[in-house]
């Protein structure tokens, strides 16, 4: 019971010296930027040129405001950012700004990626994207498989600070070959678009990839804990269908206009979803991203990215599941009160696959913590 109450104590010492210091660190690299409304870029593609090669992504005509959204009922009361989402929701095809064509090794050989890491991340998290890569998203053999990871972002500010942001995603990518970016505004409403883009760059490049894990860049995951939980799965290589995570059911749309997670009736007529998956982090197979990628071209884009890859998944008849291991909502334990749960006891993230939310300096000594060789969780004898 002492050595475990001075490993706790050690942990929440280091967590608050710690968080100095990797913050420190880190800013020095980088700079937030503000959040902006919605704007769509309608630039040509350019070649991509890389560390290793250049790239010529598809070339797609320049996708053009619907004006006709404008009439829509009621159009003129709704917020700017869904006007905006209306003007160019049939917008699918957008230039390519970064790519890594050869993550996987080439179509023939991503069937050697055992689990692609595919994290969304805004172009100014760079201190998320920092500690993910010293972290559970480092590039690894585990259990005798490869972890590959791939960071989606878009574009954020416009004039010199979006040059200036680009410019240093470039630098970024010079020395970890592992951003995909496209050129339209990194958005809470455009997280769909983001979903779509990067599936169809996995049909053209990592197409027999066996599973991926699709979250937000502020989650902590615990990928060895993944990787073992997905050998255990006998009767599935990838080949077939797997979507698990939190579930979501028996819910609808939002129509409080103050909500994050407003929508409308002009943009959702129904008042129910199907089942979905919290999009902090899931877990799903190769076979299941290519569904979902099928399916979508038939369904029109909903900017609520999790609900609608539920939808895409109901309309080929499948569906999600829950998995215990995730939890997109935070630590909760029923028989616990919260005031007496020490959040900073790294015992409780030993089995999870994942908790939303971590900030940086905490995650990075989470996770050294986690793997301390000393670390005991054996229950102990009051």
């Amino acid at each position: 019971m002492f050595r475990l109450s001075r490993i706790k104590q050690r942990t929440r010492l280091l967590l608050l010296v710690g968080a100095l210091v990797v913050v420190v660190y880190l800013r020095k690299n980088f700079t937030d930027q503000k959040n902006i409304p919605l704007q769509v870029s309608v630039r040509k593609m350019v070649p991509l040129k890389t560390n290793k090669n250049t790239s010529y992504s598809y070339s797609w005509p320049v996708c053009q405001q619907n004006m006709s959204a404008a009439n829509i009922k009621d159009f003129s009361s709704l917020p700017g950012h869904i006007q905006q989402f209306l003007y160019y929701r049939h917008c699918r095809h957008f230039p390519m700004l970064l790519d890594v064509p050869d993550k996987c090794g080439g179509v023939d050989e991503s069937a050697n990626i055992f689990l692609l890491l595919v994290i969304k991340s805004s172009p100014s998290n760079y201190e998320r994207r920092q500690v993910l890569r010293q972290t559970w998203a480092k590039e690894r053999l585990h259990n005798g498989v490869w972890i590959r990871r791939i960071f989606i972002s878009a574009t954020m500010d416009t004039g010199f600070q979006k040059r200036r942001l680009n410019k240093l995603l470039k630098v970024e990518q010079r020395q970890y070959n592992d951003i995909l970016q496209w050129d339209f505004t990194d958005s809470f409403f455009n997280l769909t678009l983001k979903q779509i883009l990067f599936l169809e760059w996995m049909d053209r490049n990592c197409p027999h990839t066996r599973f991926l894990f699709n979250g937000d860049d502020d989650v902590f995951a615990h990928t060895g804990n993944m990787v073992e939980y997905l050998q255990s799965l006998t009767d599935n290589d990838g080949s077939k269908h797997l979507f698990t995570g939190h579930l979501i059911q028996g819910v609808g749309p939002i129509r409080i206009p103050e909500s994050k997670y407003f929508v409308p009736i002009q943009v959702e007529e129904s008042d129910s979803f199907p089942p979905y998956l919290g999009g902090g982090g899931f877990l799903l197979s190769g076979y299941t991203a290519s569904v979902i990628y099928k399916m979508s071209h038939t369904i029109t884009i909903l900017p609520i990215d999790d609900v609608y890859m539920g939808m895409c998944l109901a309309k080929a008849g499948l569906g999600p599941e829950s998995h215990g291991g995730v939890r997109t909502a935070g630590l909760f334990y029923p028989n616990h009160p919260p005031d007496k749960i020490d959040e900073y006891d790294p015992c409780l993230y030993r089995d999870i696959l994942l908790v939303h939310r971590f900030l940086p300096a905490s995650m990075y000594l989470m996770w050294q913590i986690l793997h301390d060789p000393d670390l005991d969780c054996a229950p102990q004898n009051k």
